[in-house]
């Protein structure tokens, strides 16, 4: 068995769509990024890629490459699921945190954890406010953190 850890995080801008673990939030504003800017989504690739010792998402994913622009982080995602697999790795379980004050997350959470879960299997999605300190106190970006566990699928 193996663990990785994940963590990112993204500013709010306008003029941008609010999307956390492939799901759309309703929010005047989204998150600034080179793709869809899914903090939730990225925090979980790191994690992955990081379990596997594939490195980490900056280096499969740069943000300096126009291939990646707008890009789909659900579909990133399941590539990198597709990664771990084909080294011969089972995904046993991810546990996510997203931070961030406002919008609330407790509306959207079952539709978080059900498109997450299309392709990863268990997850659990939870969510946490900065309660007024830092720049997700302040209500001026968010962060995720990722844990995930695999384990040698190899008979």
């Amino acid at each position: 068995m193996r663990t990785g850890i994940g963590i990112d995080s993204h500013r709010f801008v306008p003029d941008r769509r609010l999307v956390l673990g492939g799901v759309e939030i309703p929010y005047e504003l989204g998150l600034a990024g080179h793709s869809d800017a899914d903090v939730l989504a990225h925090a979980i690739m790191d994690a992955l890629l990081g379990a596997a010792g594939l490195g980490d998402i900056g280096q499969h994913y740069p943000d300096d490459d126009e291939a990646w622009r707008e890009a789909d982080s659900m579909e990133l995602l399941f590539e990198v699921a597709d990664m771990v697999r084909a080294l011969g790795w089972k995904i046993v379980y991810v546990d996510v945190t997203i931070m961030l004050e406002r919008p609330k997350i407790a509306p959207h959470r079952e539709a978080i954890k059900a498109s997450l879960e299309k392709v990863l299997g268990s997850v659990n999605v939870k969510a946490t406010t900065g309660e007024g300190m830092g720049f997700v106190g302040r209500g001026e970006g968010a962060a995720a953190l990722a844990v995930a566990t695999i384990m040698s699928d190899r008979s």
